[in-house]
């Protein structure tokens, strides 16, 4: 009997802390992450001369945790929306039953509660801007506020905490003026207002059912996808314009053509959340995703050991 009961408690344990893994959504966002964090912080090496020391490990990990507990907050957030919606309800965990939304909330704040001791050892410009992300990470989907359903304000928010303050974090962990680092700061924002677009244009149905109003069904599909798209030719141009500016390594630029020969190769039928990609950019976004990530950790090696 004793067994019985002890067995059944790991099981439910077990289970638990897998439902709590799947509402963190880690693979859709550690790569991202990762890369936007790594390129302010080789910014700051490349541009003011930082020397990058084991405070790089602080900015990522809380950069990360930011992350993840806007994510979290979303999925719980979302639950009610998502639980009407068969093939959504199955990939959240609180909208499944599989996680209790009490239970979801408490880790949400363990889980801030981390990011903002890690910002609080980084200085103060850092630590702000980290401030920020998870500010922004709690009032995109919390709903007495709810951002993502604010038109133009669901773009703006998501292009700050999923990128440009990313980038911002990574660079002033060890440098306080970016100077021409901002160009770079608002490509890397424009192509995640892309992903903001793509994903509205991607779930525009189900955003629709949930009554949802955000910037892509004020547009409408169609010119929202001329949007999506703008917003990666511009962040495309601006990324070519500060390599003409010298912002970058030129060895770097090597790196990449030969990074992105499998990325055009191996053309996935998923986008980066792993659902059916709307186009050939959604078939691209994971290989592009980890293309960078090893872009940025090459460069990392030889700031650090170069």
């Amino acid at each position: 009997m004793t067994r019985s009961l002890s067995a059944r408690f790991a099981g439910r344990t077990a289970d638990r802390a897998q439902a709590l893994l799947r509402l963190t959504r880690w693979p859709e966002h550690v790569p991202f992450t990762l890369a936007a964090t790594l390129l302010g912080a080789n910014l700051a090496a490349h541009h003011a001369g930082a020397a990058l020391g084991g405070r790089i490990l602080t900015v990522l990990a809380a950069n990360v945790l930011a992350v993840t507990f806007a994510f979290m907050v979303n999925d719980i957030a979302d639950a009610p929306d998502d639980a009407r919606a068969g093939s959504r309800a199955a990939c959240n965990a609180v909208a499944s039953g599989a996680l209790a939304a009490q239970t979801g909330w408490v880790a949400c704040g363990v889980v801030a509660g981390l990011a903002l001791a890690l910002y609080a050892a980084l200085p103060a410009p850092a630590a702000l801007t980290g401030g920020a992300t998870l500010l922004l990470g709690l009032l995109y989907s919390w709903r007495p506020v709810r951002l993502k359903a604010r038109p133009i304000a669901d773009v703006i928010a998501h292009l700050l905490m999923l990128s440009a303050l990313l980038v911002l974090a990574g660079y002033l962990a060890f440098d306080a003026a970016p100077g021409r680092v901002w160009w770079i700061v608002a490509a890397a924002g424009l192509i995640s207002a892309y992903g903001q677009l793509y994903n509205q244009v991607r779930d525009d149905a189900q955003d629709r059912a949930a009554g949802l109003r955000n910037t892509t069904a004020i547009l409408g599909t169609a010119r929202a996808r001329i949007a999506m798209r703008a917003c990666l030719g511009a962040a495309g141009l601006l990324l070519a314009l500060t390599a003409i500016l010298g912002l970058w390594p030129p060895w770097l630029a090597a790196v990449l053509a030969v990074l992105t020969v499998p990325v055009l190769v191996w053309r996935r039928g998923t986008d980066m959340r792993g659902t059916a990609a709307i186009d050939t950019t959604g078939r691209l976004q994971l290989g592009a995703m980890l293309a960078a990530c090893a872009a940025m950790i090459a460069w990392l090696v030889v700031n650090v050991w170069g």
